[in-house]
């Protein structure tokens, strides 16, 4: 037969998609623990290497800002953000759109600790994964996204956290 018919995967059934979310947790403590035996020796830990990637693939960003985007709480992102300052790796600027909330930008030196640690992890990335194509990759990545957008919902509508707090957003 000379035409390929294409045909769609069913949807995925709970269990299957429930195995996906419960594996998450594990891999998260797996990843940040991995990431913190790369630190050692640096005076980084993991949250910092968060805020700095952050930082290095977005430019400048107030703390609010940088909380939202690593799903945290402003409090333990401020910390992060004056531990990385006590290091050298990252200052503050004016805002100018917001006056009390100055923004957070990577040093010189911050710059080159972020890009030397991104390199040396992408190329063990690159070396342990290296059976992996491409598309399975995309497709990993698409599922995540997805299921991203689907628990931001759902944590929309859970009850404030106690920790939360009315902050502006700039």
């Amino acid at each position: 037969m000379s035409v390929v018919e294409h045909v769609k995967d069913e949807s995925p059934s709970g269990p299957l998609l429930y195995e996906v979310i419960r594996s998450l947790w594990p891999l998260h403590r797996t990843v940040v623990r991995a990431v913190e035996r790369e630190l050692a020796g640096t005076g980084m830990t993991a949250g910092q290497h968060a805020v700095m990637d952050e930082l290095h693939r977005g430019g400048p960003r107030t703390v609010p800002q940088l909380a939202r985007l690593l799903g945290l709480d402003r409090q333990p992102v401020q910390r992060l953000v004056n531990d990385a300052t006590a290091l050298g790796l990252a200052g503050s600027t004016p805002n100018p759109e917001h006056r009390r909330s100055h923004l957070i930008r990577l040093t010189p030196a911050g710059e080159a600790a972020i890009r030397a640690i991104q390199d040396a992890e992408e190329a063990e990335l690159r070396r342990r994964l290296s059976d992996l194509t491409t598309g399975e990759v995309r497709t990993t990545l698409h599922v995540l996204r997805r299921l991203g957008e689907e628990f931001r919902d759902l944590a929309q509508d859970a009850p404030p956290h106690p920790t939360d707090r009315g902050d502006d957003p700039r």
